[in-house]
């Protein structure tokens, strides 16, 4: 009964939003859309995330304004979804290596980790921080959960035991704030990046938004770190009766398929950067990477994994990656989400043109800092509530187009890559990221702990972005 009752609540506010009575100056459209976006938020956060995606595209088709080959195209065929595609291909294959277990066991079996146990401590989370600016959060966490079993069993740490909640806490929180410091392989920076380009019609660097991300990274990796050893306190004298020889024993010598994946991952890498590193000494060559965009550089990766073969076997097998590799609820949804965004920013529907008058009356006479702190905030505390893909939608529909009408009183590009950032930091709340439930589910952490410290470091998450994600990406991105 309540999933009928669902099922029916969403089904008339896609099919029949457009009858509902409008505030002065909102189209009839613009209601519909609105309609849709909350019938499918509806789905999305009671149901599943794959599905309702496509009855939202479905939905989008009645609006009159709209034709079906246009929001098909600004769903499949947008750069971004394509982009997200060929990523997950890369770093599925990058996976699928022990490139990623033989870092983290270098990092945290090295003399700095001896040197004591908060030195461990720091190491082991800042492994997590620095890997996971590469790769999925998912798959690292997934990566990392053999690895805290073996230290914990190592230890002989019972579950409960405030040492193996650190530990798993950090995994947590350094997996969604390293989400947050580059666009690699994260849906979320990418899906805001992604919004301001439709929207302005130019694009943000990657370089240029690490360089205002990774700051308020390394401040957040620190508030942690403090939080850890002031609040939570725990008893780290066991630490020094770990034998890092059964750790290093699980590490297999990298083959030479795993290396040529490595070699060809990290030129990925280097084509995202390069164009801005290079611009003064080679222009043609930045010029010439700069206007293939941030798509080709993956998929030309994924192609020359798919061709390449070693001892008979291609490096990245199509059915075992289309199947395995790439997460096709969070995809589609994000197909949705480009499509709903472009509905929102259609000029002939006129809502984002509504939304930027009616809340800018309750924000006009706020100092500019003031708004971006509201923006921060939303963004934030949305994203630990319910999906992070809504969270970049709702979001940047709002703020974005308020910032480019605030004739350079806030920086529009400052303010979509902060929302980008804000909403991978969702570790406070079970609905927030699969993570988070895994944590818990782990047993070497509870809700209560997630909860309480989650909060604590959200909020000095919040101040960093402000003071200095926000300034330092305003200074970047004139």
């Amino acid at each position: 009964m309540k999933k009928n009752s669902i099922y029916i609540i969403s089904l008339c506010l896609l099919l029949f939003s457009r009858w509902i009575p409008v505030p002065a100056g909102m189209t009839s459209s613009g209601m519909q859309v609105l309609g849709i976006l909350t019938g499918v938020l509806i789905l999305w956060l009671t149901t599943t995330i794959d599905w309702p995606s496509f009855l939202c595209i479905a939905g989008l088709a009645f609006v009159p304004e709209l034709t079906m080959s246009g929001i098909l195209s600004g769903a499949f065929g947008n750069s971004t979804f394509a982009f997200l595609l060929f990523t997950f291909m890369c770093t599925y294959a990058v996976g699928q290596t022990s490139f990623v277990k033989r870092c983290a066991i270098t990092f945290i079996s090295n003399r700095i980790a001896a040197k004591g146990s908060w030195w461990f401590v720091t190491t082991y989370c800042l492994s997590v921080l620095l890997i996971g600016m590469f790769m999925s959060p998912v798959v690292l966490f997934v990566i990392y959960m053999p690895i805290l079993d073996t230290i914990c069993q190592e230890l002989k740490l019972e579950k409960d035991h405030k040492l193996a909640n650190t530990l798993a806490l950090g995994t947590l929180f350094c997996c969604a704030i390293a989400c947050g410091m580059t666009p690699i392989a994260h849906t979320f920076p990418v899906m805001a990046l992604g919004f301001y380009q439709q929207m302005a019609g130019t694009a943000i660097s990657y370089l240029s938004y690490m360089m205002a991300a990774i700051p308020v990274g390394l401040i957040s990796f620190l508030i942690m770190i403090l939080l850890f050893k002031l609040l939570m306190r725990p008893d780290t004298s066991k630490l020094k009766n770990l034998d890092f020889s059964v750790l290093k024993s699980s590490i297999k010598p990298l083959e030479k398929r795993e290396k040529v994946v490595l070699v060809i991952f990290f030129a990925v890498v280097s084509m995202w950067v390069l164009p801005d590193l290079i611009k003064g000494v080679l222009p043609d060559l930045a010029k010439f990477l700069s206007s293939k965009g941030t798509t080709f550089p993956p998929m030309i990766g994924a192609v020359a994994m798919f061709m390449i073969s070693i001892d008979g076997k291609p490096l990245l097998n199509f059915k075992e990656v289309m199947a395995k590799g790439i997460q096709w609820g969070g995809l589609v949804m994000a197909a949705a989400t480009l499509a709903v965004g472009s509905a929102m920013t259609n000029s002939e529907i006129g809502l984002t043109d509504w939304l930027s008058g009616a809340i800018e009356p309750w924000i006009s006479g706020l100092a500019p800092m003031v708004i971006i702190m509201v923006f921060v905030v939303w963004t934030f505390v949305m994203t630990n509530m319910c999906s992070n893909m809504v969270t970049v939608t709702v979001v940047c529909a709002v703020a974005i187009p308020i910032c480019l009408s605030s004739g350079g009183a806030l920086s529009a590009p400052a303010i979509a890559s902060m929302i980008g950032l804000g909403a991978s930091y969702a570790f406070v709340l079970p609905p927030a990221h699969p993570n988070v439930a895994l944590a818990i589910g782990s047993g070497w952490t509870n809700t209560s702990q997630v909860i309480r410290y989650g909060m604590i470091l959200m909020m000095g998450a919040i101040v960093a972005t402000v003071l200095v994600g926000y300034s330092v990406a305003a200074v970047l991105m004139i």
